[in-house]
């Protein structure tokens, strides 16, 4: 009987101290969720110069090798969205794969061009190697689509496919990068809106101002 009573009081001290810590864990405050870099005002001004710079290149048009000859020159509309995506991928510093595998691209194509403008017109014989090759390609792709994938690999192996640079990372850094890529893309959007809501402006200012400068300038005979 005294080992009963004597265990009950440290036992019920044991309850009270477990439920103080319940209590306060419940009432301390959750820590404020950081904002992505992409959305702080900061971020967003520097992308807004990058942008403004690789535009006024793209308006200046492709420069000419030493040799004369000029880069292939892609459509206006392929080349600002080209010169936004980099600018972009330089605003991220290199930080992200996505970035690394945008600007790296940019240069593989720079060298590809490069080597093609070199290089001496494919032979009949190359051109049917090349297409033995993309139909074999094809059907080891084919084959590969016929084992079975899980769920889950199959929409990783698309996720990664969408993300510049992306295909063989492990799946927790595949998410970490489509969220940063994803909130890039969104602060390319506005700046490139804003933009594009500025450049309208300023056109209708101009174009209602001309009218005016016309008229007062003409003097009937």
């Amino acid at each position: 009987m005294a080992s009963t009573s004597s265990s009950t009081p440290a036992a019920e001290v044991e309850e009270r101290g477990r439920k103080r810590k319940r209590a306060a864990g419940a009432a301390e405050p959750a820590a404020p969720a950081q904002p992505s870099k992409w959305r702080t005002r900061r971020e967003h001004e520097i992308y807004s110069s990058k942008l403004l710079e690789a535009i006024r290149l793209v308006r200046a048009g492709p420069s000419s090798s030493a040799s004369g000859a000029a880069a292939p020159v892609p459509p206006r509309g392929w080349a600002v969205r080209e010169a936004a995506d980099r600018a972009l991928a330089v605003a991220a510093c290199g930080r992200t794969h996505w970035s690394r595998a945008i600007l790296a691209s940019r240069r593989r194509r720079l060298q590809a061009a490069h080597r093609a403008r070199l290089r001496a017109p494919a032979s009949p014989s190359s051109r049917h190697d090349a297409a033995a090759a993309i139909a074999s390609a094809a059907s080891a792709s084919a084959a590969a689509k016929g084992t079975a994938t899980p769920p889950l690999a199959r929409k990783a192996k698309v996720l990664g496919r969408l993300v510049p640079g992306c295909r063989k990372l492990s799946f927790p850094t595949l998410l970490a990068e489509t969220t940063d890529y994803i909130a890039a893309l969104q602060m390319q959007v506005r700046a490139m809106t804003a933009l594009a809501e500025a450049l309208s402006a300023v056109s209708a200012t101009s174009s209602s101002s001309s009218p005016g400068v016309g008229s007062s300038s003409f003097s009937p005979p």
